[in-house]
């Protein structure tokens, strides 16, 4: 079951990966969205969103985790699931030349719009600070304690083996070393249909497991929370936008309920000690 998982994430991100599309709107995993407007509302300046080449913001973010994760000049910060590069090339102007970035992804079409993506960064802003490797969350291409920094956006819901990712996570953290994730994660059950639908799945719905579940595989892995912040405004606005993928779920909520009693959206920072 976990590899048909996987396979299904790897073929819907992929196609996302060859299709693309304009800068303006696109179809993204969740449906139709206006990526620009997107970023704006949950935290990304349009400073961030200048130096990005275009096509590296495909509106596949829940959250902005690079921006709650203090980062410093010269740390090196390693991103999970990082798709296109649109939270490496933002990380990577933060951390400086003598910082590198580090972007893991199991989807070869997404690494090859990444790769491609990080040239046109370099011309833009001098920098050649990034790199991108191909990998599973769960088996992370890095060595123990060999990262100061781990992001990831709207990713781990995607993962079948979720104490698998966050024990990788505490592998590769150096001591002391800082986590800083924004998810989807559920405030109550979904419906049996919804919990089980793979088009919820790749929309990072299906696979969204509770806080407080959340919160334990953090500490059974031996990493310290530090914040967890609930964010559902994130999902009232894709509601409120007519969203394809959120109007499905609503039509099968219960009267009278709203898809964020459900559904949220959350920032987490953890530390290593």
């Amino acid at each position: 079951m976990k590899k048909d998982i996987r396979k299904v994430v790897r073929k819907k991100y992929g196609e996302i990966a060859k299709k693309g599309g304009s800068c303006c709107s696109q179809k993204s995993c969740c449906g139709t969205v206006d990526v620009k407007g997107l970023a704006t509302e949950i935290g990304y300046s349009q400073k961030d969103l200048a130096v990005l080449p275009e096509g590296a913001n495909m509106g596949l973010s829940c959250g902005n985790p690079g921006a709650i994760a203090s980062l410093k000049v010269g740390e090196i910060v390693m991103d999970l699931g990082c798709g296109g590069g649109f939270d490496v090339f933002i990380t990577a102007r933060q951390v400086g030349r003598k910082g590198r970035v580090i972007g893991v992804d199991m989807t070869p079409e997404m690494l090859e719009r990444a790769r491609k993506n990080a040239e046109i960064f370099a011309k833009k802003t001098g920098l050649k600070n990034v790199e991108f490797r191909l990998g599973e969350i769960e088996h992370l291409p890095a060595a123990d304690n060999s990262v100061d920094v781990i992001i990831s956006n709207c990713v781990i819901n995607l993962s079948s083996d979720k104490p698998q990712v966050w024990r990788e996570i505490a592998r590769v953290l150096k001591s002391g070393g800082r986590v800083a994730v924004s998810d989807i994660g559920l405030l109550k059950k979904l419906p049996h249909e919804l919990a089980k639908s793979m088009e919820m799945l790749v929309g990072c719905v299906a696979g969204a497991i509770p806080i407080a579940r959340t919160i334990k595989l953090v500490k059974d892995a031996g990493l310290v929370v530090i914040k967890m912040e609930k964010k559902p405004e994130y999902i009232n606005s894709l509601a409120d936008e007519n969203n394809e993928l959120y109007r499905s779920i609503a039509r099968r909520l219960s009267r009278g309920s709203k898809v964020s009693d459900y559904i949220t959206s959350f920032n987490l920072s953890a530390i290593k000690p």
